[in-house]
């Protein structure tokens, strides 16, 4: 695989958990990283310094992936600042747990405006740059996307569908742009309780995933062959077998 010495990359709501932890697997690569963050603006800057400390240049930009016009500024201001841009990771999401019939019209728009909308609106505005560098798109999907959960509908169906916009994109912005996602299942971060203690002795491999899994699976398409597009990559230890 490929250093991504020189590259620049964007990972979308990456100032605290699983994002962060991308950003810095990139960087640790030779990346220059540049975060989002819309609420974790004390987070993002944290991160940033601690980017910065790996050798490698780095950006915090505000950004709400459900706002096109936020979503244009912020690739504007990385394209600005660094003078391209290879690659863009859709990291953003948000996570409910709701009884089906009583998932409101609300909730279940806003679960698709940031989970679905936002990484279409991010590709959107950053083909141009990701076309001039043949770069890489590389989505967060989750398991939850591959196998219905009957308490998060809403969220199962917006990362379904997310799972179908990295391969339709995939066919519509070859072969000058690679686009691949990362699925995963049960990632946790230190956490102790009995639920994710249950998923641990479900999993084939008897554990939960942490976020350095997930951080793998994003390398291996960051730095891995070009030719690889339109694939879908689990990162749950078996638990969806």
């Amino acid at each position: 695989m490929d250093s991504l010495q020189g590259r620049v990359a964007l990972v979308t709501g990456a100032a605290i958990r699983i994002g962060r932890t991308l950003a810095l697997t990139l960087a640790s690569a030779g990346a220059n990283v540049a975060v989002t963050y819309r609420g974790s603006e004390a987070e993002a800057r944290k991160t940033v310094a601690e980017l910065e400390s790996l050798g490698v240049k780095a950006l915090a930009t505000r950004c709400d992936v459900r706002d096109p016009q936020s979503v244009e500024d912020a690739i504007n201001e990385v394209a600005k600042l660094f003078g391209r841009l290879d690659l863009l990771v859709n990291n953003a999401g948000v996570f409910e747990t709701a009884v089906l019939e009583q998932i409101t019209v609300a909730q279940w728009d806003a679960m698709f405006e940031t989970n679905t909308r936002g990484p279409f609106l991010m590709a959107k505005a950053a083909h141009p740059y990701l076309k001039a560098a043949r770069g890489r798109i590389i989505n967060i999907g989750s398991l939850g996307g591959l196998h219905p959960w009957p308490t998060h509908a809403h969220y199962c169906t917006s990362k379904a569908a997310l799972h179908m916009l990295t391969q339709t994109m995939s066919k519509a912005f070859a072969p000058e742009i690679s686009v691949n996602c990362v699925a995963p299942g049960m990632i946790v971060n230190g956490e102790v309780s009995e639920d994710y203690e249950h998923f641990a002795h479900k999993t084939p491999m008897q554990r939960n995933g942490t976020p350095e899994d997930v951080a793998a699976a994003v390398m291996f398409f960051a730095s891995g062959p070009h030719f690889i597009t339109g694939q879908i990559l689990s990162v749950d230890g078996g638990l969806g077998l």
